[in-house]
């Protein structure tokens, strides 16, 4: 029998450092697939008071967030190859260019942006170099492209199926309970990635939500030589780039002014400047600093404190990377709320008062 159990016991080892080493080889997938199923949970469990099905409330969830994203990153690649071809044709930088980059070599004028325009340039020879360095580099970006793909399609199959039978596997962990340990601390940690991970996606939400107002009041009180250019476009970057530490919406709104002031200074216009001085307060005060001071506090979880979830998301992306920014607060989740549940009953000591029931309540396990 102790023969029996040790095969067993090793045969689940191998299988369990298998798994370890897959789940490892695809981290960053994993962990944003963990995300979206926390941010979204709250609207696919809404969705069931319309008694839909499991699997059309899930499809219906993950395109809710996968569509607009889409549509947002082509409106603003469209809006950026737009802008700077009209840099472009408005300042001598092909010529400058192509006197200083091999790709450019010969190159006097940006071709039409049709199709013809893009095949009468293949013939005269104007993408030689290019096609060249992509012959040349075709099973690196061949395998970065691959690799892209399969991220995004683990990602969608994860949370996918997370949202459809995320209780399943809650109940599964369940089995392996102690003394209530173990339950006590899976439903502590639960509620605790839930509000954390949707508190990042409500933060999102409204940021983007301020910062579209913010634009367009600007730019209904200032000339329109500095105006905010696409102001709708510029507040929804603002909230998505406030998921990233540190910088956040630095990224969006400095190089908007920095896009208003040049033209204005090159132009001699200086008195305008004082507009433009007048919009970075606008952006670093009403939808930097006072969204960050106010709704931070609501949204970043019931037990984890806010100055450790600041430094997880500061710290996540430099040990670990992009996926970071999402591991690093889960991490710290797990962590604290082990702190609070588990620990105190394995040492000996008592179980923390916050149970998530109400005062005058008491579990089964109580009697």
């Amino acid at each position: 029998m102790d023969e029996r159990r040790a095969l067993v016991a090793l045969f689940g080892f191998l299988v369990t450092a298998v798994i370890a080493y897959i789940a490892y080889r695809f981290v960053a997938a994993l962990t944003v697939a963990l995300f979206i199923y926390y941010s979204t949970r709250r609207f696919y469990r809404a969705l069931g008071r319309l008694h839909l099905p499991k699997r059309v409330r899930a499809v219906t969830v993950i395109l809710l967030l996968a569509v607009p994203l889409l549509l947002l990153l082509s409106y603003t690649l469209v809006l950026l190859v737009t802008e700077t071809r009209r840099f472009v044709e408005t300042y001598p930088v092909i010529e400058t260019a192509a006197a200083n980059v091999a790709w450019l070599e010969g190159l006097d004028e940006l071709p039409s942006l049709t199709f013809e325009g893009v095949v009468e340039a293949y013939r005269a020879g104007q993408f030689d170099a290019i096609t060249d360095f992509l012959v040349e580099n075709a099973a690196l970006l061949t395998s970065a492209i691959t690799g892209f793909f399969l991220n995004l399609f683990i990602v969608v199959v994860v949370s996918y199926y997370l949202l459809i039978d995320g209780s399943r596997l809650h109940d599964w962990l369940r089995r392996f309970d102690d003394d209530a340990i173990v339950r006590e601390y899976l439903e502590a940690a639960d509620r605790e990635l839930e509000a954390i991970l949707f508190g990042n996606l409500l933060n999102v939400i409204a940021i983007a939500l301020i910062g579209v107002g913010a634009f367009k009041g600007y730019n209904a009180l200032v000339p329109a030589a500095v105006e905010v250019p696409y102001p709708a476009l510029a507040g929804v970057l603002t909230g998505v780039a406030s998921l990233i530490p540190v910088v956040g919406m630095k990224i969006v709104y400095v190089p908007i002014t920095a896009v208003m002031a040049i033209p204005v200074f090159f132009s001699g216009e200086h008195s305008l400047l004082g507009y433009v001085a007048g919009f970075l307060v606008v952006a670093v005060v009403v939808v930097d600093t006072i969204p960050d001071l106010i709704l931070r506090p609501y949204l970043s979880g019931e037990r984890t404190h806010v100055g450790l979830l600041m430094l997880a998301y500061i710290f996540g992306p430099v040990v670990f990377g992009f996926y970071g920014l999402f591991f690093a607060p889960i991490v710290l989740a797990l962590g604290v709320t082990f702190a609070h549940t588990a620990l105190p009953r394995l040492l000996g000591g008592e179980s923390a008062p916050d149970s998530g029931l109400p005062a005058d309540q008491r579990r089964l396990d109580d009697f």
